[in-house]
């Protein structure tokens, strides 16, 4: 392949290897995406450090993605992938990236070594050895997923820019054995959304700035992987649907896929799946990244005859005397102005399952109301871990830039560091953390047996069992806090937008949580382990509905990867 005069080593412009081989910053090496307070001084960088991005999109707790839907669903079927040279990456990757990173600015870093990556990538391709269907793919991941390479690992905060680890974390290295090009990394909110107190600062980071939705302006990118799911809106062929619960997420049980060496929040509620373009895409990822791995205890759980045949599983049948339970109580105790349009959509999407040979079974979570009326269990249960899971990690970096390894380490260093944006965003999380007891205590087991009693015989888990129900369906904005006590699976999909009656909300920060156009999701919850039959229920509900492209983003890219590849 050739670019501008002269060949280059692999399907990166040749702009971008330039910089590359010439422009490295002395220390840390690595390409961020200039905040507004350091876009003035980084013009000189501006188009090469936003590039190379866009493919399937790793987070913590999630995995957002989309690219490689384009891929997988023109050639994995057959047999073919397709080559690293067939999209012109100066006209696609970097154009689209440019078109949108200054206004969503969903993209943290991209990694110095991603040309070599894509050399050896194309060689080994070139000598007929592919290592599977995302050989080749371009991924981003969460800025909290450790790489033992040139980029950082910083959850968003400066207090661990520069830190390094001794190798990849379990996901990144298996991404790496699968033959995905990691690319760079997205903006979490800082911490996972586990600093600043919950109704305020989505898509916030001290490192990254702030992240927005691309439906409405300054809307609310929702979520602790707001960059990433920000990223995977606008990099799909057909990218109009935004944001966790509105691209095809999964979120895997507990103890699935290994979280070692991910910047934690809970040993108990963390676990990590893709966010992707299709359902299908999200099964070729999973089985990449699931299985037992001994740095972490939680997948040694994983039963031996688990079905870990995610693609095949997606199926179009998958519906066909499927029992599916609606908890009615929780729809109607979660309901407000705001999710009118919501619950009518699901309804009529309820009224698609069953035409399509699934049976529906109007239920109750019996502990919904107690649940939702014990606002802090949650919090209590994530802080006790956190304050030891933290520990944990920053013991594990064999470079600690501020030698931090507590959390009143880390929360003095936040307060007292003018890059922390402290007092205005503020530590009530850690806050009140500190002030609770840790995971090794009585109380805190006391809180836990309560929590899985919500989630188990008073919540999910419950009546899955009572009902033999292959699966429960909610609204995504109702969803995810039934399943994370209980470490069961969640698939989400899109359904619909706020109808033009949508009243706007705006929380304390001046982010838009409610608006018209604004999508929303469908779920499906399943038990432990089921994540194979959930996915393939999504599937063959996605394949009815083709929402996608619906939807459309306020702000969007102009160029599409399909325009051309293939072009060559």
């Amino acid at each position: 392949m050739h670019t501008g005069d002269k060949p280059i080593k692999s399907w990166l412009p040749h702009p971008l290897e330039r910089l590359l081989n010439n422009c490295a910053p002395a220390n840390p090496s690595y390409y961020r995406i200039p905040t507004d307070e350091s876009r003035d001084n980084t013009a000189h960088r501006r188009g090469y450090s936003k590039s190379m991005v866009y493919g399937i999109l790793l987070g913590a707790l999630i995995i957002g993605g989309a690219g490689s839907g384009w891929y997988f669903n023109q050639r994995a079927g057959g047999g073919e992938f397709p080559s690293l040279y067939e999209a012109d990456i100066e006209t696609t990757y970097i154009a689209r990236i440019n078109e949108v990173n200054d206004i969503l600015r969903p993209i943290i870093e991209v990694n110095p070594d991603a040309l070599d990556i894509a050399t050896a990538l194309d060689e080994e391709r070139s000598k007929g050895t592919v290592r599977g269907p995302i050989h080749g793919i371009p991924i981003l991941i969460k800025d909290t997923i450790a790489t033992n390479d040139k980029m950082n690992n910083t959850a968003g905060s400066y207090a661990l820019v520069g830190a390094k680890v001794s190798s990849d974390s379990t996901v990144a290295r298996k991404l790496r054995e699968a033959g995905a090009i990691i690319l760079g990394k997205t903006n979490p909110s800082e911490w996972g959304s586990f600093r600043i107190p919950w109704n305020s600062s989505n898509g916030w980071s001290a490192y990254g700035g702030q992240t927005y939705g691309a439906f409405y302006p300054h809307q609310d990118p929702s979520g602790s992987s707001s960059g990433s799911a920000v990223a995977a809106s606008n990099e799909a062929k057909y990218a109009e649907l935004d944001l966790r619960l509105n691209h095809q997420l999964t979120q895997t049980a507990v103890g699935f896929t290994s979280r070692h060496l991910v910047i934690p929040i809970s040993e108990r509620m963390d676990t990590i799946g893709p966010l992707t373009k299709t359902v299908k895409d999200s099964a070729y990822v999973l089985q990449s990244i699931v299985g037992t791995d001994v740095y972490d205890n939680y997948t040694s759980a994983i039963p031996d005859n688990t079905d870990k045949d995610f693609v095949g599983a997606c199926k179009l049948t998958a519906l066909k005397g499927a029992r599916l339970g609606v908890p009615r109580n929780v729809i109607n105790l979660m309901s407000d102005n705001t999710t009118v349009s919501m619950v009518a959509a699901f309804n009529a999407t309820l009224d698609i399952l069953r035409s399509s040979g699934a049976t529906i079974l109007e239920t109750d979570f019996p502990a919904a109301q107690a649940f939702l009326n014990d606002t802090l269990l949650g919090l209590q249960i994530m802080s006790a871990d956190f304050v030891v899971n933290i520990e944990s990690y920053l013991k594990r970096l064999t470079y600690n830039p501020h030698n931090i390894s507590t959390l009143p380490e880390l929360r003095a260093w936040t307060r007292q560091s003018p890059l922390e944006g402290y007092p205005s965003k503020s530590t009530g999380v850690w806050d009140f953390a500190l002030e609770n007891w840790n995971n090794t205590t009585p109380e805190f087991w006391q809180a836990y047996q309560k929590g899985l009693y919500y989630e188990g015989e008073g919540g999910l888990l419950g009546t899955i069992k009572r009902h033999g129900l292959d699966a429960v369906v909610l609204p995504s904005k109702f969803s995810w806090s039934f399943a994370a006590v209980a470490g069961a699976p969640v698939v989400s999909i899109p359904m619909e937008a706020m109808g033009d009656e949508q009243p706007v909300v705006v929380d304390p920060d001046g982010l838009v949580q409610s608006a018209p156009g604004i999508p929303f999701g469908f779920s499906f919850l399943g038990d432990r382990w089921s994540d194979a039959k959930i996915i393939g229920l999504a599937y063959a509900l996605e394949q009815r509905t083709r929402v996608r492209g619906k939807v459309k983003p306020i702000v969007k890219p102009r160029t599409e990867l399909g325009d051309v590849a293939g072009r060559k």
